[in-house]
């Protein structure tokens, strides 16, 4: 079986679990040719596998002469059927505007070129790694009388842009990567959801990211190092870990902060202020912002840290936390429901409410001053990964997807367990 694995402006540098999950397909005798809409706007990924990926990808803008002519060609071999299905789509869209409707409109090449390419490949099934265009794109070649097509819901559906209930409606089935999102889909889309949503969360392999050495828990009199991986974004609460570092030095802990992700393009203002911030409290020297890092340079960095921490004002999951729960760094991280899913405060993580730098220092000093438990959490933060988000629960679900079997009912936490979470937050 081969299927088109379609990810916007791939390979980009939070990529790493898409081809995780590509491989994890090929386990299960599913091919995946990888197209895209076009290259990443932000700079290529700097990961190992990116620019092999990046050379067996096929994009679909920018179009020359050439793609622009067969797709044309395509919408004519779509027939006069196919024309009213893909007119149909964008009349009946009920959230549009007038400029979105003709933007809607003009995807329709790109969905021709979509088609043919899915045809010429010997597709079964497309499978689109966001809600967004990309999604549109898709569900358009559909219409045209293409391939069927799924997709994975990563975030919040108001970050995916309007017409959300025609690219759901004509899915074949669709993949949710938390119980909230899961919810959130059900109260906004209603019957447009396909009859058909697995529930499956992002994962990481626990077979690369794993201790070489053994853990050693960091005490008062060291030099604290904790490691943030997230992109350089306000919404990411960089910030607020810079005055965690600041917070520590007053109560005679010294840290040193490794912030590892790419400065988003829009917002160079934030990582200068950033800096700015470090310079303010007096911490400059204990504060690194290392920028965009390969996998391995993200895992060396894990290994040597004490503790992971990460600040955002809301996550959806977060695979940055999961791969330091897999080389078993005890993790403080901001709850949100998603999270929620996947920590259980006090048991393999500590959740922490957003912008609460001293509440970060409280628990970093918990974990200082107990280095028993700060191991424990590691490992059994480990456990978790192992057991729960590991890439081939997401891989599973859209095998069963597209050989047309039904949701299994997934495993929730403990009411002790809930009762816990609901008390960190």
């Amino acid at each position: 079986m081969k299927i088109g694995y379609f990810i916007p402006e791939f390979p980009g540098q939070t990529h790493a679990f898409f081809m995780r999950e590509s491989d994890r397909l090929a386990d299960l005798q599913i091919e995946t040719d990888l197209v895209s809409t076009r290259p990443p706007t932000n700079g290529q990924a700097q990961h190992s596998w990116a620019q092999p990926a990046a050379d067996r990808t096929t994009y679909l803008a920018p179009m020359s002469l050439k793609s622009v002519i067969l797709a044309a060609a395509e919408v004519v071999r779509s027939g006069p059927f196919g024309w009213l299905r893909a007119v149909g789509a964008v009349v009946s869209a009920s959230d549009l505007s007038i400029a979105e409707r003709l933007k809607l409109t003009m995807f329709i090449p790109a969905a021709a070129q979509l088609k043919r390419i899915a045809r010429k490949n010997g597709w079964n099934h497309i499978h689109v790694h966001s809600c967004a265009n990309a999604a549109n794109v898709a569900m358009l070649a559909e219409r045209l009388g293409g391939i069927t097509y799924s997709m994975t819901l990563h975030g919040p559906l108001k970050d995916y842009g309007p017409n959300q209930k025609s690219k759901w409606k004509h899915s074949s089935f669709d993949v949710i990567i938390t119980s909230e999102l899961m919810q959130e889909a059900q109260q906004q889309l209603g019957k447009s959801l396909p009859d058909r949503v697995f529930l499956a969360p992002m994962g990481v392999e626990t077979e690369r990211f794993q201790r070489s050495s053994a853990y050693i828990p960091a005490s008062r009199s060291d030099v604290v190092r904790l490691v943030s991986c997230a992109r350089i974004n306000p919404c990411k609460g960089h910030d607020d870990l810079i005055r965690v570092v600041a917070e520590l030095k007053t109560r005679g802990v010294s840290g040193e902060l490794h912030i590892c992700g790419a400065t988003d393009s829009k917002r160079v203002d934030y990582r200068d202020s950033l800096y700015a911030l470090a310079n303010e409290l007096g911490v400059a020297d204990n504060v690194k912002l290392l920028g965009s890092l390969s996998e391995a340079d993200i895992r060396n960095e894990l290994q040597q840290a004490h503790i992971f921490c990460l600040a955002s004002h809301k996550e959806p999951l977060g695979v940055a936390t999961m791969e330091a729960m897999a080389m078993e760094l005890p993790c403080i991280v901001t709850n949100s429901p998603g999270v929620a899913e996947m920590i259980q405060h006090e048991v393999d993580g500590i959740l922490v409410p957003a912008h609460s730098p001293d509440t970060i220092a409280d628990a970093i000093e918990r974990i200082l001053d107990d280095q028993l438990e700060a191991t424990a959490l590691g490992e059994r933060a480990r456990q978790t990964v192992r057991s729960r988000f590991h890439s081939g629960v997401s891989a599973e679900a859209i095998r069963n997807g597209i050989l047309g079997k039904s949701p299994v009912k997934q495993a929730k936490h403990s009411t002790a367990t809930l009762a816990a979470v609901a008390g960190a937050r």
